[in-house]
């Protein structure tokens, strides 16, 4: 990757409805070497899709939770995984090395909601061990990571 490759990254990283013809401007160079240089990164697999940045709150998804994961054994990862996939409320799911063998994400409309999927829905996980609920109060950082 040369510097043009990384310009083209960070660029559609701020605003992935930049036109290649607004990038090329930026960079001097035409357009299309923009899409040239945009496909070799899809074939490369360094850009994997564009996606839509939706907030959550705007949508009635108040509270925003982490949640640490212990598994009763390493070799149940993949069955807890799939039964993790399941819950539409688990909007990221991570395998860890440290106290929890997974962390998730997950995004609820209230603490009554929140409740009835630790209780209801998560703890009755036969992989899962124990969980520990940590309650996110702001996002002040969210970025994806520059190229440099």
């Amino acid at each position: 990757m040369d510097n043009l490759d990384k310009n083209i990254l960070n660029a559609l990283t701020e605003n992935a409805r930049l036109s290649y013809a607004e990038i090329a401007k930026a960079n001097r160079v035409s357009p299309a070497t923009v899409h040239v240089r945009v496909e070799k990164m899809r074939k490369a697999g360094i850009i994997t899709g564009a996606k839509l940045s939706i907030d959550p709150r705007k949508l009635g998804f108040d509270i925003c939770c982490f949640i640490g994961i212990i598994l009763r054994q390493a070799g149940d990862y993949p069955s807890a995984l799939e039964k993790l996939k399941a819950l539409p409320e688990v909007t990221e799911a991570y395998y860890t090395t440290g106290q929890y063998s997974v962390l998730i994400k997950v995004l609820v409309r209230n603490i009554d909601d929140l409740q009835r999927l630790l209780i209801e829905r998560l703890q009755v996980i036969d992989e899962i061990q124990s969980t520990e609920t940590l309650i996110s109060l702001q996002t002040p950082i969210q970025r994806t990571i520059q190229a440099t």
